[in-house]
Formats: C-alpha cells, structure tokens, sequence
C-alpha cells in the first residue's frame, strides 16, 4: 500500500498532544437521503454486523436501505434541534469543555478535537488534521465508557486503517473503557440525585444500556459484563437495594436473539405488574441521541404508559454535566502521563509557525482543513 504523501521531516520541529473524543455518528440533516448515507456506512462495517458480506450486501442493499431509511429519518427529525444532532451537538461541547478543563488543570497546550466513527466529521479527517497541526502524541478518547468489539473495537479499525497510509505515525494511546472509573461513576450518581430532587423519586430505576447480539458475549466481548459492573457500581453509590433497580438492553435489530432483558419488554411488563411511577437511565450513552431521546423518552414512555403505568421519568445523559467533565478530564489526564502538555512561550510560538507551515502543506495537496 502506498504512503501518503507527507512534508519532510524537519529537526527541531516542535510537537504538541491531543485528545480525540469519538462517538458513533449522525446523520448530516434528518432527511431519507442524508439518513440513507448514514446507514449505508454504519452497517456495512463488520465490526457492526458480522454477516457474511456477499449475504449482508443484498439485504442491506435490497432491504434494509431502501424501506429503514424514510422511517429512521422520521425518527431523527422528531428530536433535532434548531443547532443539529443532538448527539453532535453535545459531543462538540464535550470536546469544548474538556478542552476548558484540560486548561484548568495545567494541561492548556493540548489540544482537543471531537471526532464521529461514522459521518462526519470523520475519525481520519480529524487525524489528518492535527497531524498537519504538528501533534505527534494523540489520546483516542471513545465516548463510550464499556468496551465492545462493536464499538471501541470499530475505533480502533479506523485509526489503525488510517495510519496504514502514514509514514511518520504520531505516538498514540488509546482509551480502552472508563466503566467503572470513580469519576463517571460519581457523574452518574449525581445526575440520578439531581433529578430525583427535582422530580421525585420512581418505584424503580431502569438502567438501559445498548443492547448487541448474544453471541458476542460467547465469543469474548466483555461488553456485558462491563455494563453490569456500572450498574452494581452506580446502585451501590446511590445505596439501592436488589429489587428497587433492574439492568435491561434496548435497541435490538434483527431476528437474532440480544442481550436480555430487553428494555421495551421489560418497562411494559413492570407497568402490568402494577409498577406506576418509574425512572429509566441510559448509562452507557454519555450524549443523549437518536437512542435515548426517540426510543427511551418517546417509545418506551408510551409501552410504559400504555400497559397501565402513571408517571415515566427519562434521566438525561450526562452531556454538558459539570460532573462528567471533569471526569472525562481525568480520564484524558491519566492517559498523558509523561507528555509534555504545557509550553514555554518560545516553544508555543516555534510551534504555531510549524502547524501554520503544515496546514499550507495539507491545503496544497488537498488535505481536509
């Protein structure tokens, strides 16, 4: 595979760190074209659905495509917003607080970028761009704090494809999961008490996390192992007892059987069984979204209310929470350790002169800026 084309290296050139938060993705606008795009990229990745892909392509193609798009981008324009995805948008604030935070603790030097697996703006986008920025150290931060193969794995197949192409590849850490980090945890309890203080407390507490197929459990994806650990983590922070929290898994697709319980399902039955206020979280989503905000606050509300229940409570993502900032500060700090991330004013001043001379070199061969 030949290299890409880059400047030559030049002695002395002053090198700056960086923090990549990455999340999943969102479609461009909420339109059956621009959904059509989205999809068509998220589900052809193998890391997503492993389908053989002669079979996959026509029912992806022939299918899923055609019929799923009109419908998903119903759903999608039924929770934009006048600034965009809320998924993006969040994200983008994330990146712009962490980087306040990041200041904060010592760290104003370094840089921070958001970046999308699928959509834009794209993981290797991004890359090429601080690399042409003069940053040769890179945390990849995923926005998802338990691991799967279906998710933080895809990451990772898309930074190592990326520098595939690359001679002078940049030092790099990633983040593998933060479930149980002490920081997120306690984000976590604070967003929950924040709101049972506003509204009230439920009879119970739902924790819905995304659902994936079983068999990536059999196969080693510690997926949901690492969901039930922020659950036991966060219900003995808040002090609740066994019976007054229950661990479900929503967004199945499919025939195949997921992870169980299923989040619908299980809301449904809790609100027959005479179940009338109850409080449902999503933890493993750090942006609300698509998921949370159509499938949790708009359809499992009206299985919840429709099956008998009085009075359903979706707790918001942690989002913009001051809480989970400096979690997500924390989190980011503890990946730099040993890299310089303050510099002196010389330095600072050497090193714009090169991300300038970089940026030149990228604009003239057509890099994205």
């Amino acid at each position: 595979m030949p290299f890409a084309k880059e400047p030559p290296h030049q002695h002395g050139t002053v090198s700056s760190s960086a923090v990549v938060l990455v999340n999943l993705g969102t479609p461009d606008e909420p339109t059956r074209g621009a959904v059509r795009r989205y999809l068509k990229q998220f589900l052809s990745d193998p890391r997503v659905v492993e389908i053989p892909r002669a079979v996959w392509w026509f029912i992806l193609h022939g299918i899923i495509l055609p019929f799923r798009s009109g419908a998903s981008a119903k759903k999608y324009a039924s929770i934009w917003t006048r600034d965009g995805s809320p998924l993006r948008v969040h994200t983008s604030n994330q990146a712009m607080l962490l980087h306040e935070a990041l200041g904060e603790r010592g760290h104003g030097d370094v840089t921070v970028a958001m970046a999308m697996r699928y959509g834009s703006p794209s993981l290797p986008d991004v890359l090429a761009r601080l690399k042409a920025d003069g940053c040769d150290r890179i945390v990849v931060l995923p926005a998802y704090p338990q691991y799967s193969g279906t998710t933080t794995g895809s990451i990772w197949d898309a930074v190592f494809a990326h520098y595939r192409k690359i001679r002078n590849i940049p030092e790099l850490r990633l983040v593998k999961n933060y479930h149980d980090h002490d920081g997120y945890i306690e984000a976590l309890r604070q967003n929950i008490l924040a709101h049972w203080e506003a509204h009230g407390r439920g009879e119970k507490l739902v924790m819905s996390f995304h659902g994936v197929p079983k068999r990536t459990l059999l196969l080693g994806d510690p997926y949901h192992c690492e969901c039930h650990k922020t659950a036991r983590l966060l219900a003995a922070r808040l002090k609740l007892k066994p019976e007054e929290y229950i661990v479900t898994f929503q967004s199945r697709f499919g025939k195949a059987e997921w992870l169980q319980p299923y989040t619908a399902p299980t809301v449904a039955q809790l609100a027959k069984d005479g179940v009338r206020r109850l409080d449902v979280i999503c933890p493993g989503f750090t942006s609300d979204c698509l998921e949370t905000l159509e499938e949790i606050a708009m359809e499992v509300r009206h299985d919840f209310l429709a099956n008998g229940g009085e009075d359903f409570h979706y707790i918001p993502c942690l989002n913009e929470n001051p809480d989970w900032i400096a979690a997500l500060a924390e989190i980011a700090e503890q990946h730099m350790i040993g890299w310089p991330t303050m510099m002196t004013p010389t330095q600072r001043t050497l090193r714009q002169h090169d991300a300038d001379k970089g940026r030149e070199a990228a604009l003239a061969k057509g890099a994205p800026q």
